[in-house]
């Protein structure tokens, strides 16, 4: 019963933080860490305890005894709560030692600090609620925390992405909402169990016109997906994090202990129910997709840091939904948790460049040094082996020798596909290494793979088993997400040519090599690169529609004319 403690941890931080005199304001902030260290520290006994012996439920309120409420409040921890409850109290242990230091001669530190446990008081909850419109209230707290989080509303570039963020997730928490109430009106509860065991029996259908209708199920999950978009980011609701970045460097971080990821844990927490709808599915793979493609192309145009780590987690996030859209939800789970980890890491490390560059004028200091341009046999003939013999050769042997029907099941294919993406990424970015011996990057290149497919491999079966241990269930995912098979192949195959033709040009032209082409391409690629840096003209647009909207709010509001 002590898990019931762990979400009222990091308000004890928040209540130490904000009581006591500004003479013990250094000692109070510094004793407030321990009540989070604490959280972590049980979250991971938490999550032993829910593998070994199933999952925690703790009732505080029922129905039948009072009207007040139509649904019970408590707490619902399984394998996947406790999970993202390790990671939230993670980061966020190591955000607050961070942000100690960091806004210590800021006026406005204890209320910060005392924000982050609060934020990480609410991201707890949610990630344990048992019923959805639990979830939902907590989702609602973390749309208002952003906005003040944002903390130094003096300044008008930090105020004006503050109010956007909070407007689009307005928009996206509306949807969430409308689906909450028409989940219950169609299946008349909101407990996880009952809603995915009833939905599944269901067979309701909406008529949204004369002729066109929609199941009840794809409604309630497109409806919810929205409210997923908006959080995590999602193309077109993306703009709200690169205007976000204004906001201390620590609290761009903490984004990654569970607020940016609440998409992917939104439709991981509701899979059973998500897995009804192809068609919620499909149309999480293409949004995804689009922002995934869409932020790693805005990424590549960015000047400034933060920016350039903020359009990277819109495509780390598209990823996300990509994985879900294609049934592996289990993979996008293990996707969250790296990315998490790692961007965060990230964004502390940023704030000590931008500090030191205020300091020193020159930072970073500029190099004059010529580039090496030689051009290394080895290198190369390692990175078309490890890129593309030995995947083949995993391919033909998981195939041919293990038997796995690989054309009949696209969830292996996904897997697989991903293992030699992700690997493919990771060694191009060593093709650029300069001044060492050709057969220590070959070595690097080998590790790398192994390193990969050790880790990818992990995520398909330990973790895997470990967060939906029914093989069955794993199976109707996928069977739920499977695309045409033309179009399946098609797809894999134009990735396939994409990351082969981008991994010769980029190790060409990193070694010295011009790749001849033609004037009109060269043309295209400045425009684009000028759309991409102005971010697609999407913050234009939403601007024009809101001063539009705002135009016309006032003239229904003046008095009519006498």
């Amino acid at each position: 019963m002590y898990a019931i403690l762990l979400p009222f941890l990091p308000l004890l931080t928040t209540l130490m933080v904000a009581a006591g005199s500004d003479e013990s304001r250094r000692a109070r902030t510094q004793l407030a860490a321990f009540p989070i260290g604490a959280a972590f520290c049980g979250a991971i006994a938490t999550l032993y305890m829910v593998a070994t012996q199933g999952p925690i439920s703790i009732r505080f309120y029922d129905p039948a005894s009072m009207v007040s409420l139509t649904f019970p409040i408590g707490f619902y921890i399984d394998r996947l709560s406790a999970v993202m409850m390790v990671l939230i109290s993670g980061v966020g242990t190591v955000i607050y030692a961070y942000s100690i230091d960091y806004m210590y001669q800021d006026p406005h530190e204890p209320r910060y600090l005392a924000l982050i446990g609060l934020v990480m008081f609410v991201l707890l909850c949610m990630v344990s609620s048992a019923n959805l419109m639990m979830l939902f209230l907590f989702w609602q707290l973390l749309s208002y925390l952003l906005y003040l989080l944002a903390h130094n509303h003096t300044h008008a570039g930090t105020l004006e992405g503050a109010f956007k963020t909070f407007t689009l997730l307005r928009v996206g928490d509306i949807a969430f909402l409308a689906g909450i109430v028409l989940a219950h009106a169609l299946y008349g509860t909101l407990e996880f169990p009952a809603l995915f065991a009833r939905a599944a029996e269901s067979t309701a259908v909406i008529s949204l016109l004369p002729g066109l209708d929609i199941s009840g199920v794809t409604a309630v999950t497109l409806l919810l997906f929205i409210g997923g978009m908006s959080k995590s980011a999602q193309f077109p609701f993306h703009i709200w994090l690169p205007h976000y970045l204004y906001a201390p460097t620590p609290a761009t971080a903490l984004l990654h202990a569970g607020i940016i990821n609440a998409g992917g844990f939104l439709i991981n927490r509701l899979a059973p129910l998500f897995g009804l709808s192809s068609t919620t599915l499909h149309v999480a793979f293409v949004v995804g997709t689009l922002t995934a493609v869409l932020g790693a192309t805005m990424m590549l145009a960015q000047n400034d840091i933060k920016k350039t780590l903020g359009f990277s987690t819109v495509g780390q996030m598209g990823y996300m939904i990509m994985e879900c859209g294609l049934g592996a939800f289990s993979l996008a789970v293990f996707h969250l948790i790296a990315h998490g980890l790692f961007k965060a890491t990230v964004f502390l490390n940023s704030g000590n460049v931008i500090h030191k560059a205020r300091q020193e004028a020159h930072l970073p200091h500029a190099r004059q040094e010529e580039e090496e341009q030689t051009f290394s046999p080895l290198t190369w003939s390692t990175g078309f082996v490890t890129t593309l013999a030995i995947p083949l050769a995993i391919l033909l042997v998981t195939h041919g020798v293990l038997r796995i029907p690989l054309l009949e099941s696209q969830g292996t294919v996904i897997f697989l596909f991903f293992i030699w993406i992700t690997s493919s990424q990771a060694i191009l970015t060593l093709t650029r290494l300069r001044a060492v011996p050709s057969w220590e990057v070959s070595a690097a290149m080998l590790v790398t793979l192994l390193f990969v497919v050790f880790m990818y491999l992990f995520a398909v079966e330990s973790f895997t088993a470990f967060l939906y241990p029914n093989p069955e269930e794993v199976a109707s995912y996928f069977k739920a997400a499977a695309l045409p098979s033309g179009l399946f192949d098609l797809m894999i195959l134009l990735a396939t040519v994409m990351t082969v033709l981008s991994w010769c040009y980029l190790y060409l032209r990193a070694h010295g090599r011009t790749v001849w082409m033609p004037p009109w391409i060269e043309g295209l690629r400045i425009r684009f690169y000028v759309l991409f840096m102005n971010r697609l003209y999407v913050d234009e647009l939403y601007d024009r529609i809101g001063r539009a909207i705002m135009r016309m709010a006032h003239r229904l509001d003046k008095p009519p004319a006498r």
